[in-house]
């Protein structure tokens, strides 16, 4: 198997990571210091954060949801995976799930704003952290940095990255007290920039290698969150890869969500091909906010525009759960409310469903 993989392609995506840690670490400066320094200092500045968030955007009451961490081992791989479960506490009935995957440098305690609100609306969020490609990044000597993400841009990272998210999804089934609350028919996968592309190879993605199609999907996902995907570097037609999705998705980006270093750059344009280009599935939805910014989706307040930012994060997850209670429920009051209410966010609004 050749050493490197769709989302993580040699040259390009390298490069790709790379400038997101240096505006990454330009804004946490951590670096050079003992890794229990750094993990103090990104606890403390992590806790600032939160609070800043909520007030920003605005967070469910503490009692709409429980919120548990949770910390598994994959013997098979000699690998952990940490997850951040948000459960609603309403306990009457079985709630949907809905399993995220972070961007490179991410952790479980990422996308707080979604996880919560999702709760606190009746559908349990599972983060998984991926230690290979996770915060653990910024940590340690500065020297080393673009090694480790080298490291977390290889095939075999990008593989992992859906075998957590596969064996997380095991291990809460397996738990008879946590999976008494889950819903097993109504199960989707969510992720923002590498961890779209995590989530659409578990939708269905493939792509070729030794001439034959490489198969990570999970016939348990029944739905596709997609926020910021990058293209597929280096691969064949985005349309050969994309037409085996096999789940309704959708797809949300920005004007603004660019990449910019010398010698590269990928285009918003470029999230917008893969929307584009996923059209063998039931049904998809774009959304493209107006401005803003690659990381604007994350739990950071500072990119995209102090007052655009906290907005789009609201109509973010506002559409995330709207679009997930048409597939799960029938349910399209809120969807068809959607773009009206957020109009002056909103560049481009669009869903095509099959019949």
């Amino acid at each position: 198997m050749p050493p490197h993989f769709l989302p993580t392609m040699p040259t390009s995506f390298q490069k790709r990571f790379a400038f997101v840690a240096l505006l990454t670490v330009a804004t946490v400066p951590l670096l050079g210091c003992a890794n229990s320094t750094q993990q103090q200092a990104w606890d403390s500045r992590s806790a600032s954060r939160t609070q800043a968030l909520a007030a920003a955007v605005g967070m469910p009451e503490a009692d709409a949801l429980q919120v548990r961490d949770l910390k598994w081992t994959d013997a098979s791989r000699q690998r952990d995976v940490p997850v951040r479960l948000y459960l609603p506490s309403d306990t009457s009935s079985k709630a949907p799930l809905v399993i995220f995957s972070h961007g490179i440098g991410g952790s479980r305690e990422g996308y707080s704003y979604i996880g919560k609100y999702l709760a606190a609306n009746g559908i349990a969020a599972m983060h998984v952290q991926h230690v290979g490609s996770d915060r653990s990044l910024w940590f340690g000597n500065p020297v080393q940095m673009v090694g480790r993400l080298q490291d977390a841009a290889k095939e075999t990272e990008a593989i992992d990255r859906t075998k957590d998210m596969r064996f997380a999804l095991d291990q809460l089934l397996a738990d008879t007290q946590l999976s008494n609350r889950i819903d097993v028919q109504r199960i989707a996968a969510a992720g923002h920039s590498y961890g779209a592309n995590t989530t659409m190879l578990l939708a269905g993605a493939r792509v070729q290698r030794e001439g034959a199609a490489m198969d990570l999907v999970d016939p348990r996902i029944t739905a596709a969150v997609i926020i910021s995907a990058p293209p597929f570097y280096g691969e064949s037609s985005p349309k050969d890869i994309l037409k085996s999705l096999r789940v309704p998705s959708l797809h949300i980006t920005a004007t603004g969500d660019e990449i910019k270093i010398p010698g590269y750059y990928s285009s918003a344009q470029d999230r917008v091909a893969v929307y584009e280009a996923a059209n063998g599935q039931p049904g998809k939805m774009l959304a493209v906010f107006k401005d803003g910014s690659h990381s604007m989706f994350t739990d950071r307040l500072g990119t995209g525009g102090e007052a655009l930012n906290p907005q789009v994060k609201k109509a973010t997850r506002e559409l995330m759960l709207a679009f997930l209670q048409k597939q799960w429920s029938g349910d399209a009051q809120a969807l068809e409310r959607w773009p009206t209410q957020h109009a002056p966010l909103v560049a481009r609004f669009e869903q095509k469903f099959k019949p």
